[in-house]
């Protein structure tokens, strides 16, 4: 049976803690003080151990010191109130969680639910990097650059906790793939993993899909809905391009990370939530605040663990397993073998990818429909040429009747010239466009080349189209 050691010195909120914990099914033993605590852990190790931070005799964080005493035990905090130090610290230290007074019961009964041996995670994580060593990958991540073990690294020392994470990186680096592998080595595994990308949703219903409504709460709300905060309840909710979201709801999202409750669009009450939350962007987090794209105070509350993908150019050395990864994927699908020419290999270490491992995996597919035999050679790779040398020059763009200065290609290829006076939006125009010419109209790239998510040079595209139609 689970054992659980409650280090509290309220004796009120003790016994009220060791009963609903009892209540749960597992053995309780309580202690009121650090030396209290210490003799309850050499007479018993406990599967869990809930820890006040202010005892009589120190900090309780002062228990970590004793690492022998805690090695197989998980320790969820036990704080008065939530807050990013106290995420932080308990990261730092060795803290799985962190229960708010006073204590939610549905949040206790997640905590209690997910109690797993440390030593079950660590051996996980270890079986985990001993297959990296042989075959390449890490779960479902492939890379063997110093970069992506970095990464590995990180996964596994967050993984296990239930504190926040913001993964930054540009589009098609495989951030939605960490935030699976993170869920898959926590305690929440057995609960839903749920993807959002924030940017693909109408603004006028992304707070109903994310926080739910009432029936009649809105013209067409037939019926109840329910949001991805209650889908994704005792799990992981993933936000990816979390940027493209509108600043009125950043402000909503800020109140459910401090407060663990969250309200359906037309209801009167709010609910509690036991959902971890990882978060992405494609967007250096400052620069998003700096432009108004996140709030500062959003920012810092997501940012509590970040991790950083690096760009598949920066980690050429790893394109040959990923490629052949993704072909004997394809393969496997397709039911007849392929292999890569060795100048097929050499080529795709050569080429930038500018798409990341999202473009990789589509040439990959791409050259294997092509391929004629069971031999893939560079024919249908591509290849880092001057391709802009080959488009015709771009006709001056405009926006509403305003002639717009047209984007001149230089020598190289690389630039454009966009001549002083002209507008903000009338620029941002040039360079969509031009950037769009450059890159054969492939949209992935070119978004990617900009750094903005698909679905933003979706709407900008749109948008530019109305406006032509407007002014015709």
């Amino acid at each position: 049976m689970t054992h659980a050691l409650i280090v509290e010195d309220d004796m009120d909120s003790a016994t009220s803690l060791k009963a609903l914990i009892a209540s749960e099914g597992l053995t309780v033993a309580t202690a009121c003080s650090l030396l209290d605590a210490r003799k309850q852990l050499a007479l018993q190790a406990p599967d869990i151990v809930l820890l006040d931070l202010r005892l009589p005799d120190g900090s309780g964080m002062d228990l970590f010191k004793d690492a022998e005493l805690l090695s197989n035990s998980e320790v969820v905090l036990i704080t008065g109130h939530a807050s990013l130090e106290t995420s932080i610290l308990a990261l730092r230290l060795g803290a799985v969680d962190y229960i708010v007074k006073p204590i939610n019961l549905k949040h206790l009964q997640g905590v209690l639910s997910r109690v797993m041996k440390p030593a079950v995670l660590q051996a996980e994580v270890a079986d985990l990097t001993e297959k990296l060593a042989s075959s390449g990958h890490f779960g479902q991540l492939w890379g063997r650059a110093p970069s992506m073990k970095r990464v590995y690294e990180q996964i596994s020392r967050v993984a296990g906790t239930g504190v926040t994470v913001f993964i930054t990186g540009e589009s098609g680096t495989g951030k939605e793939v960490v935030a699976q592998t993170i869920h898959e080595l926590s305690r929440r595994r057995k609960m839903p993993f749920l993807a959002v990308n924030c940017g693909a949703i109408s603004p006028n219903l992304i707070e109903s899909e994310i926080f739910g409504h009432e029936k009649g709460s809105f013209t067409g709300a037939e019926r109840q809905h329910q949001g991805f905060f209650e889908r994704a309840a005792g799990g992981t909710l993933f936000l990816d391009e979390i940027t493209e979201m509108p600043l009125d709801l950043q402000v909503k999202l800020l109140r459910v990370l401090e407060t663990g409750r969250f309200m359906r669009v037309g209801a009167t009450q709010s609910q509690e939530t036991d959902v971890r939350i990882v978060a992405a962007t494609n967007r250096s987090p400052m620069q998003a605040v700096a432009s108004g794209r996140l709030r500062e105070d959003l920012m810092y509350r997501l940012n509590v663990f970040p991790i950083e993908l690096p760009p598949l150019r920066d980690r050429l050395s790893d394109v040959g397993l990923l490629a052949e990864h993704f072909l004997r994927m394809v393969s496997t699908q397709e039911g007849k073998i392929k292999t890569f020419t060795p100048d097929a290999l050499e080529q795709l270490a050569r080429y930038p990818w500018p798409g990341n491992v999202r473009e990789l995996r589509n040439v990959v597919y791409r050259a294997y429909v092509m391929s004629l035999d069971s031999h893939i050679d560079a024919q249908w790779l591509p290849r880092e040429v001057d391709e802009a040398s080959h488009l015709p020059t771009p006709e001056p763009a405009t926006t509403r009747g305003a002639e717009v200065a047209p984007a001149v290609p230089r020598a190289d290829g690389d630039s454009i010239v966009i001549s002083m006076g002209v507008t903000l939006a009338e620029a941002e125009q040039t360079i969509i466009l031009a950037t769009l010419r450059h890159y054969r109209h492939q949209k992935e790239r070119t978004a990617a080349a900009l750094g903005i998510s698909l679905k933003t040079l979706y709407n900008r595209l749109k948008q530019y189209t109305a406006d032509k139609g407007s002014d015709g």
